[in-house]
């Protein structure tokens, strides 16, 4: 009867709403949890911080990945609170001499496997200012959780390198100073042409949200953009 949508209807109509949500950012986010500046936590077939840094929670990380030997990424009391009987630390050379435990140094270029999560190592470094110099052999990851390809930046500008980065979800600095600007961020977004873009490296330091705010606005219609709340 007109007015009357049979059960099979809705169910369909609830279905289809279940896979459109799947494929959008939220759904693709939801293991990827912001704590501030560069520290993410990424939850699935283990659990993975990236630069812990003024880590407000006590936990056991399966493997911790750092980027560099900067205070703000290479914290050895924040690794400390968040350090396993297992825990993997991923890191350049003169980060990992400041910390303790299992230890695996990578430089740009290595491809690991730790504890059963791909990990390709590739450059990081600053082009138009002196923070975080080619040579010091600083680093970015992409790593493979429940299937997507994650990327995260690590302190750097807007690289040749980043042409040939394939990455789902791309985790890139916004700030400027130190790193990219909004500006110079969206040039990166668009030669790695992620599913999704996530701003860091704001809020902290330096930079704040209005970085990400601009970054997500210029993307707009060309990169999903997703701004994460800190926890």
């Amino acid at each position: 009867m007109r007015g009357i949508v049979s059960a099979a209807v809705i169910t369909t109509l609830l279905l289809f709403l279940g896979v459109h949500n799947a494929m959008g950012g939220d759904a693709m986010t939801k293991d990827i949890h912001w704590l501030g500046h560069d520290t993410f936590r990424i939850t699935g077939q283990k659990i993975i911080y990236t630069d812990p840094f003024q880590v407000k929670k006590k936990d056991i990380a399966d493997i911790i990945l750092i980027t560099h030997e900067h205070r703000d990424h290479c914290s050895p009391e924040d690794v400390r609170k968040l350090q396993g009987p297992a825990t993997v630390i991923v890191a350049p050379a003169d980060c990992a001499g400041k910390l303790g435990g299992t230890i695996k140094t990578v430089r740009p270029g290595d491809v690991i496997e730790v504890q059963g999560i791909a990990i390709e190592v590739v450059p990081s470094y600053n082009t138009n200012k002196q923070f975080h110099t080619k040579d010091r052999g600083w680093v970015g990851y992409i790593f493979t959780v429940n299937g997507q390809r994650i990327y995260i930046a690590g302190d750097t500008d807007h690289i040749p390198e980043m042409k040939k980065i394939r990455a789902d979800i791309a985790l890139l600095p916004v700030s400027g100073t130190y790193v990219m600007t909004a500006e110079e961020a969206v040039k990166a977004a668009l030669d790695i042409k992620p599913k999704l873009a996530i701003p860091m490296h704001y809020g902290s330091i330096v930079g704040s949200k209005d970085d990400a705010k601009r970054f997500a606005e210029a993307l707009r219609g060309k990169i999903d953009v997703q701004i994460l709340q800190e926890e």
